[in-house]
């Protein structure tokens, strides 16, 4: 697995969780940011980040190599990490 994962998250948010508990289930290393603890120009900062990939801002973001997915569906994450069901 030589792709980077990247999600950006809420630490409140139930679907961010189910993101993380998948990608940890499935031992992929990767890193988070749970936007909502984040103050001032650092949260400026990374929610322009998500911007650029999502426009909605909407979490969780996870960005999988080039791929970009938005909210926890996790048949899509397992697609873009190359795992497969079963």
């Amino acid at each position: 697995m030589d792709r980077d994962v990247k999600v950006y998250s809420l630490s409140t948010c139930s679907h961010c969780k189910s993101t993380k508990k998948l990608l940890n289930e499935c031992r992929i290393q990767y890193d988070y940011i749970d936007v909502d603890t984040l103050v001032g120009e650092e949260r400026k900062a990374i929610i322009e980040d998500v911007k650029k990939v999502n426009a909605r801002c909407s979490f969780p973001t996870i960005i999988i190599g080039e791929k970009v997915i938005v909210g926890y569906k996790e048949k899509e994450i397992r697609e873009a990490l190359g795992i497969h069901e079963g």
